[in-house]
């Protein structure tokens, strides 16, 4: 079948490239899915009443047609050419959702067709709406094709910029985010052994792709585009939450927030999880549109390690390289390796801040409201970490090596704590073309062979309070 030759093709890919490199750690051989098995077996969604008109709401008929081929032992999953408008949808263990060119699944943009489920979204867990596709603690199973899945998320952004303009006059900036639930387009959550491949995703109400809790996912040859008929806000393309042994390739992603995004929970909530992000491959992937070709955080609580982000490219981008916490994140970001990175028209090739967004990262209930009327949520994030030292977030023993960018607007802005400065970044072979070099404020044992920045003008990288950093 087609999608198990593509996986052995995926492992054979990732094996040689194990093999090619010699100085990859041993783990890079078994990130990603390890053994799709998928009876042969088609249900098509047409056979449970589903109608391709892009009216007719299918919610019912294409699930029915995935919970039968669940009980018949598992099998494919196929739609005639057309629009199906549907809500929340449920993959099971052995199923694999087949959505070919010439079909596109369009999300209801009702919020009531999204039911409410316990998950985690922006580092806390709460209840929050289904997303539109759903995996959830299932094992065995795939999202495929050359079809198009498409959010239709405008009335979700307007429905944020709505309410976002009212908090943020209540200085309320900080809950704006989880007051204003969206769904996602796809939710991977507790599982193992999933792909999701070759499909496009457009207009995603909230993040697009999040890998939660899951472990031995391949998301390979997706395309993203969420900037259509506007620019939603948060449309993050790919999400790794406390995931491991996950591989991200092929994919082009043009959204409206980070493009590739690894997350480990937010502030006190964060720390009781404390689930790292760990063994996870990132590579020949493009950012287009969007705040970071690639981010680390801000939820960094769970900690991240053990990560290889190669042979990617950032076109307009707001930022290339971007590690952002808070100081009551906390959590270790180690063991991250970048190779082959090339950037264009570029904001910040390289953007690290322990004190990221104050009115969003730091929680703080305004006097006229009482903490005993407020959402179970609010009381999440305003509870305190303490002692206050274990909110501080390390950043420690990453490398970028062969890195070329051009049409750059800074090269650096780096800037850690005084409590905790950015430790051990190492550099080789990079050249940076920028209008200014920038800055690098509380670091401490940086090492630098190879480095240019041609920069137009403040052509020399302010070095200040730190230690060992020297160009």
């Amino acid at each position: 079948m087609k999608f198990s030759l593509r996986i052995l093709c995926i492992l054979s890919l990732v094996s040689s490239v194990a093999d090619a490199v010699a100085e990859d750690p041993e783990w890079v051989s078994y990130v990603g899915v390890r053994k799709l098995d998928i009876p042969d077996k088609l249900f098509n969604v047409a056979d449970y009443g589903a109608i391709p008109d892009g009216t007719t709401l299918n919610t019912a008929a294409i699930q029915a047609a995935i919970d039968a081929s669940a009980a018949q032992g598992g099998g494919i999953v196929i739609f005639n050419k057309g629009k199906y408008l549907t809500g929340s949808l449920y993959l099971k263990s052995g199923v694999q959702l087949q959505v070919d060119e010439g079909v596109e699944l369009l999300g209801s943009q009702n919020l009531a067709d999204y039911p409410e489920i316990p998950t985690r979204v922006a580092g806390i867990e709460m209840m929050w709406p289904s997303a539109l596709i759903n995996i959830l603690h299932q094992k065995n199973a795939a999202v495929t094709g050359g079809g198009v899945i498409d959010g239709q998320g405008k009335p979700f952004w307007d429905a944020y910029w709505a309410l976002r303009d009212d908090y943020d006059r209540k200085k309320l900036r900080w809950i704006v985010d989880y007051d204003a639930k969206r769904p996602r387009t796809l939710l991977v959550d507790g599982c193992w052994d999933i792909l999701i491949e070759d499909v496009t995703f457009k207009r995603a109400g909230f993040w697009t792709v999040h890998i939660l809790y899951s472990s031995y996912v391949t998301v390979d040859g997706i395309t993203i585009r969420n900037n259509i008929g506007g620019h939603g806000p948060s449309t993050d393309g790919i999400d790794i939450d406390s995931s491991s042994w996950i591989l991200i390739q092929n994919a082009d992603i043009d959204c409206n927030d980070d493009n590739f995004c690894l997350k480990a929970g937010r502030d006190w909530d964060g720390l009781r999880v404390n689930r790292p992000t760990e063994y996870v491959l990132v590579q020949h992937c493009v950012s287009r549109n969007g705040a970071g070709l690639i981010t680390f955080g801000s939820e960094t609580s769970g900690s991240m390690r053990h990560i290889i982000a190669r042979h990617l490219k950032a076109l307009g981008t707001r930022t290339g390289i971007r590690f952002k916490s808070a100081t009551t994140r906390g959590g270790v970001v180690e063991d991250v390796h970048f190779e082959h990175i090339t950037m264009d028209s570029v904001g910040i090739a390289l953007e690290i801040t322990s004190n990221w967004y104050p009115s969003y990262s730091y929680a703080s209930l305004p006097k006229h409201y009482s903490i005993h009327e407020v959402p179970d949520y609010w009381v999440t994030i305003l509870e305190p970490v303490v002692p206050k030292e274990r909110g501080i977030p390390v950043f420690r023993d990453i490398s970028i090596s062969h890195l070329t960018a051009k049409n750059i607007q800074q090269a650096f802005h780096a800037e850690g704590l005084k409590e905790r400065p950015l430790q051990r970044f190492f550099f080789e072979n990079i050249y940076i073309g920028a209008s200014e070099a920038g800055s690098i404020k509380y670091a401490e044992d940086w090492d630098f062979h190879g480095v240019t920045i041609d920069a137009k003008r403040r052509r020399k990288i302010q070095i200040k309070q730190s230690k060992n950093v020297a160009l």
